[in-house]
């Protein structure tokens, strides 16, 4: 299966076989004024991202919408909770798993800026539109489980809706955004996890968000440029965060932190050895084993999705995914 199918598609085998059930999701306390609403892989289901809420005298600002529909109603249903609604939307970056939301929660709240990178313009073009045409013959194949047909017919038509996905403020340098009394740094990645990742730094809880750029059980390479992740991560690391809160996965300390970069690193460099997939994948989930918690399930798929990205991705790719523009040959 190519990348870009991949994008709708995502990684169906592995998430079949070892997704587990949720209730629909719940605010959890990360620090005061800064909540996790978090993500999920459920059965036959495409992924939904964390969503982080920073809480400001004027409103939430809600970092990542989520894809269905249960993740944008737990953010609404935060939202009616909390004096001043949403004020402000930042996306860490365009994957339909965090920034689908976005137009139901626009809806709701008309004010409300959205903030992310102009790398979404590109992929509407390119990777996504790819990524529809593609799809069509799963459409009609007969042969997916109709939860995944279900969210392949809703992801194409968030994509053909895709202007309603774009930000109104398009981060193109990293800046400070200042709403109700506080302060969050909006730092931009580069050519990462995509062409224009946002992560953002919130100094009075000392909690960093940061999308994509952590990722678990497995570092999601589908449109990544490894270097250009890396030196994110080591950014991410210079900043005098206590608490990261990942783009999929469970928030993580310093510690937590030093181990995922250390191991990233360690992942890109035996996928550009000779080592096997299989060998690669092994080293990864032996470094970010305390990170994945008890359930050996969740050991076996990061096995089986680090397999696909060093084979199918990083390898055949010319070391990076499918949309990364520092490839080289």
């Amino acid at each position: 299966m190519r990348s870009a199918i991949a994008a709708l598609i995502w990684l169906a085998a592995p998430a079949v076989v070892f997704a587990q059930p949720g209730d629909a999701p719940k605010p959890q306390a990360m620090a005061p004024g800064v909540w996790m609403i978090p993500g999920s892989f459920r059965p036959n289901r495409q992924p939904d991202g964390n969503t982080v809420v920073f809480e400001t005298l004027a409103g939430l600002v809600v970092m990542d919408t989520g894809r269905h529909a249960w993740q944008r109603q737990a953010i609404l249903d935060f939202a009616k909770s909390r004096p001043g609604g949403i004020a402000a939307i930042v996306n860490s970056h365009w994957h339909l798993d965090h920034v689908s939301g976005n137009p139901e929660l626009k809806r709701a709240y008309p004010h409300a800026r959205v903030y992310a990178s102009a790398a979404i313009d590109e992929a509407l073009t390119g990777f996504l539109a790819k990524s529809v045409a593609e799809a069509q013959p799963y459409l009609t194949s007969g042969k997916l489980p109709p939860e995944t047909l279900e969210d392949l017919r809703n992801d194409t038509a968030t994509i053909e809706n895709g202007a309603a996905l774009k930000p109104d403020v398009a981060i193109a340098r990293s800046r400070s955004l200042r709403i109700g009394g506080r302060t969050l740094r909006l730092n931009l990645a580069a050519d990462a996890a995509t062409a224009g990742d946002v992560w953002v730094y919130d100094r009075k809880s000392g909690v960093v968000a940061t999308g994509d750029l952590v990722t678990l059980p497995a570092a999601f390479l589908d449109t990544a440029c490894p270097e250009g992740w890396r030196a994110a991560l080591d950014a991410i690391w210079a900043t005098p965060f206590t608490t990261a809160i990942p783009g999929h996965g469970a928030p993580m300390t310093r510690e937590g932190f030093a181990s995922y970069r250390a191991a990233f690193t360690a992942l890109i460099d035996c996928a550009h050895s000779d080592a096997a997939k299989s060998v690669c994948a092994s080293q990864w989930v032996g470094n970010v084993g305390p990170l994945l918690g008890d359930d050996a399930r969740e050991r076996l798929r990061a096995q089986g999705m680090t397999e696909y990205y060093v084979d199918a991705v990083l390898r055949a790719k010319s070391g990076a995914g499918a949309e990364c523009r520092t490839a080289v040959s």
